[in-house]
């Protein structure tokens, strides 16, 4: 149960770039969430998965040399829920929202990378997906505010 929750149901399996597929199997269920409950459950919904996650991911690597194996990418599901939350429900606003998330999680300014070095097990794995999207929240707030000028 662990991996399938640490794999997405499967999809950190699939080939090339597992985050980039994890976080493509996050729009979805953001748009299902976001549909039928709105923008906060969606946020809701992000943190009941990081712990859910965290448990899933430390499970997952227990016993294992690499601690951030690429097929996980729950931490890529919530790193992009976040990141959505502030969006509104559109196609654009969702690419938007996945192309900021990526960018911040691919590239790991500061301090994210030494946050995801000094952190370890699921939480670790967790932690440096949900400071991705801290930034991408930054840059949307920062775009809407100069739109709203």
């Amino acid at each position: 149960m662990a991996r399938l929750i640490a794999s997405w149901f499967g999809s950190g399996f699939l080939p090339g770039a597992p985050g980039t597929w994890g976080s493509l199997a996050a729009l979805p269920f953001a748009w299902l969430i976001a549909t039928y409950a709105g923008a906060w459950p969606l946020l809701l919904a992000a943190n009941i998965l990081f712990y859910i996650g965290w448990m899933a991911a430390h499970v997952a690597i227990r016993g294992q040399s690499d601690h951030d194996p690429g097929w996980i990418v729950v931490d890529e599901i919530v790193g992009q829920w976040i990141t959505l939350f502030a969006l509104p429900l559109n196609l654009f606003a969702y690419a938007i929202g996945f192309a900021l998330f990526r960018l911040f999680d691919i590239w790991k300014p500061w301090p994210i990378r030494a946050v995801e070095r000094r952190c370890g097990g699921g939480f670790g794995i967790m932690i440096d997906d949900v400071l991705a999207a801290i930034y991408a929240l930054i840059v949307i707030g920062i775009g809407r505010w100069l739109l709203e000028r």
